[in-house]
């Protein structure tokens, strides 16, 4: 422990340095503007400039590239929250609540609580990344396809019994994102399915294109067609910091979203979706204002935004432990992240902090400072963020399609996702006035591929075996507990219901 503390205070000295300081700084504002704006994502902006920082000193550009990392998974809460337009596919849990509040006046809440909750997550998992790193590790060695498979399940399960009205329509829209996650090409065997002769269907759909069309095209053609101009009242601004209730309502939640999504961060479990649906589905469970979400048709809870944002955050500094310690990308930006660990002739894996050891360390410092930098730069914004909501109605949804379609043209400059993304728009419409949510399409899109593989991996090892499922204790356990998130809610409504009669 001791060397620990030791090699991190070296770390601290390399990462003060005023030009990794301004490369921190850089990465940070750099990767809040990414998060902001949908379709680009950080993976993208990391992959355009390695070859621009080939001849850049190391651990600048690394520190620069972690900033942007987990800048983008922070600004991907600002237009979620304003304008329900997710920069980034795991900031769309944050829309959820988030905007039902900018709607009701505490878009300021819920800018805080998101800056505060990220700055809060991001130490505690660093501390974590700091100090447990390769007991994670060595932990998630133990999953195997039939531990992964039985995961994803449950976290199906538990998004689209949560999300929506009924837990019928969340499956339905769940079922929607598994269809459309098939198309493409196969993973295993590379035959095309379902791409019914359209060439640009053979690399499948873009997972962004279809959350863009769904949540901020859909948001801007329902506004136009069934909301018509906002009334003064609508986006009335209350407040623009936290309560005192908010706060107390908000630590938990942090503390949460942490504990959820630092481990799934440091296993190969699907990247920070997973953990934002999971602690979004526990805060509506243990929340004593129910009544507040908006699925409840309440005002949005903050606690909603709370611990996905922090859930998000941790993730994304738990995706560097398997990255750091093993070689292992758990994310497509951690895979670019180790591509630019190879440009510099560095190779992580359980040799690098012998071989690299200041440099980790320095990179493991700047997260520290990072998160510092994050909340000092977003945290006076929420005043000037929140003036957006005072932008009338039909110039913020013509703003919204603008921001759309830049986004999804500069993703594959295609004609065809744009007609894409239009299609998807009004299907989402159609989605908000049936009353399904939109949520679990996205989720059975990002993770429908990936439990495909797992199952046909775990049959594959076992021969054509279902029972190897049941037979491994961690998958059992993980699908006892799915059974038991499907079947307790109908019995405990129907036991209440027996109660009511009795009395």
């Amino acid at each position: 422990m001791p060397e620990i503390f030791s090699s991190l205070a070296t770390g601290f000295t390399t990462a003060l340095a005023p030009i990794n300081l301004l490369c921190g700084f850089i990465g940070c504002l750099l990767g809040t503007a990414i998060g902001v704006l949908p379709g680009i994502g950080p993976a993208l902006t990391i992959a355009l400039l390695l070859p621009i920082t080939a001849k850049v000193d190391p651990t600048g550009a690394l520190i620069m590239f972690a900033g942007i990392y987990y800048g983008a998974q922070f600004g991907g809460s600002t237009t979620s929250i304003l304008l329900n337009t997710p920069g980034e596919s795991a900031s769309m849990v944050t829309a959820l609540e988030g905007n039902s509040m900018a709607r009701n006046g505490r878009a300021g809440p819920a800018l805080a609580t998101a800056a505060i909750g990220s700055f809060v997550a991001g130490t505690i998992a660093t501390v974590l990344l700091t100090l447990f790193a390769p007991v994670i590790a060595n932990a998630a060695l133990k999953f195997g396809p039939a531990e992964y498979f039985a995961i994803l399940v449950l976290a199906f399960t538990t998004v689209s019994t949560v999300l929506g009205s009924s837990t019928l329509r969340g499956l339905a829209s769940l079922g929607l994102g598994l269809a459309i996650g098939l198309i493409g090409l196969d993973s295993l065997s590379g035959v095309a399915r379902y791409t019914w002769g359209v060439p640009e269907l053979i690399d499948g759909i873009e997972v962004v294109l279809v959350a863009v069309g769904l949540f901020a095209v859909g948001e801007a053609l329902y506004g136009v067609l069934y909301q018509g101009e906002e009334t003064g009242s609508r986006h009335r601004l209350t407040s623009v910091w936290m309560t005192r209730a908010d706060w107390k309502r908000s630590i938990p939640a942090w503390l949460r979203g942490t504990l959820i999504g630092f481990p799934f961060g440091s296993i190969p479990a699907g990247g920070a979706e997973i953990p934002t649906f999971l602690s979004y589905s526990t805060e509506r469970r243990l929340s004593k204002h129910p009544e507040e979400f908006a699925a409840n048709k309440g005002e949005g809870a903050i606690e909603g935004v709370a611990g996905p944002e922090a859930a998000n955050n941790a993730s994304a500094t738990g995706a560097l432990v398997p990255l750091l310690t093993l070689g292992i990308p758990t994310s497509a930006t951690a895979a670019i992240l180790l591509a630019a660990f190879q440009n510099y002739n560095l190779q992580p894996g359980p040799l690098l902090f012998q071989t690299s050891g200041e440099l980790v360390w320095a990179l493991v410092a700047s997260l520290y400072i990072g998160n510092t930098i994050l909340l000092v730069l977003n945290l006076p914004l929420v005043g000037l963020w929140v003036k957006l909501l005072r932008i009338p109605r039909p110039y913020l949804n013509a703003g919204i399609l603008v921001f759309a379609t830049i986004g999804v043209y500069g993703m594959r400059q295609s004609s065809f996702d744009l007609l894409l993304m239009l299609a998807i728009g009004w299907v989402g419409v159609l989605m908000r006035r049936l009353d399904f949510p939109i949520a679990p399409v996205i989720v059975g899109m990002l993770l429908g591929p990936m439990a495909e593989r797992q199952l046909r991996n775990a049959l594959s090892i076992s021969q054509g075996d279902w029972l190897v499922f049941v037979t491994q204790p961690i998958s059992a356990s993980l699908l006892a507990l799915t059974l038991l998130v499907l079947i307790a809610p109908p019995l405990l409504h129907a036991r209440g219901i027996r109660l009511q009669e009795h009395d």
